[in-house]
């Protein structure tokens, strides 16, 4: 017998990076996604001395954890007291170490019919590499690495 979730599973996906915040504002502009405020979250853990100051940074004018930061579907629920998503999110966590293969796993990027070659010149300059060109029986994309080398395309 098969046990059915009686709810969808609750997931981020977590991403590795050498500067977390650089990598939440290219993917949020790349999406149109939103960068999470967790500082009213950062500041009461602040003052319970639960969080050294340390472990905090000024990111667009306000505390931000230093080593983790998400960015959200601007749609998507979240809870107020954390600024914590509860629906479509990517969690960039810093790492010591930096990328050195091809990702098992990537985004695709879907942005319409006819506006790949717009969306590819925007995610260009927001920072994006275009790495290749493919055109083959299946479909076209484009192949793109974001600032920090991760593979994504663009259908």
């Amino acid at each position: 017998m098969t046990e059915k979730a009686s709810t969808p599973v609750h997931w981020k996906l977590v991403i590795d990076a050498a500067d977390p915040h650089a990598q939440a504002d290219f993917w949020a502009a790349a999406l149109g996604y939103e960068v999470e405020d967790n500082s009213a979250l950062i500041e009461r853990l602040l003052q319970l001395g639960a969080l050294p100051v340390a472990a905090t940074v000024d990111f667009h004018g306000r505390p931000a954890f230093r080593d983790l930061v998400a960015v959200r579907h601007p749609d998507d629920p979240y809870e107020e007291e954390s600024g914590t998503g509860l629906g479509r999110r990517l969690l960039f966590q810093r790492v010591p170490e930096s990328k050195t293969g091809k990702n098992r796993l990537h985004l695709d990027l879907h942005p319409g019919e006819g506006r790949r070659a717009d969306e590819v010149e925007r995610l260009r300059g927001l920072g994006a590499t275009s790495v290749r060109e493919v055109k083959e029986a299946g479909g076209e994309w484009v192949g793109m690495t974001d600032p920090e080398g991760n593979e994504f395309c663009v259908q």
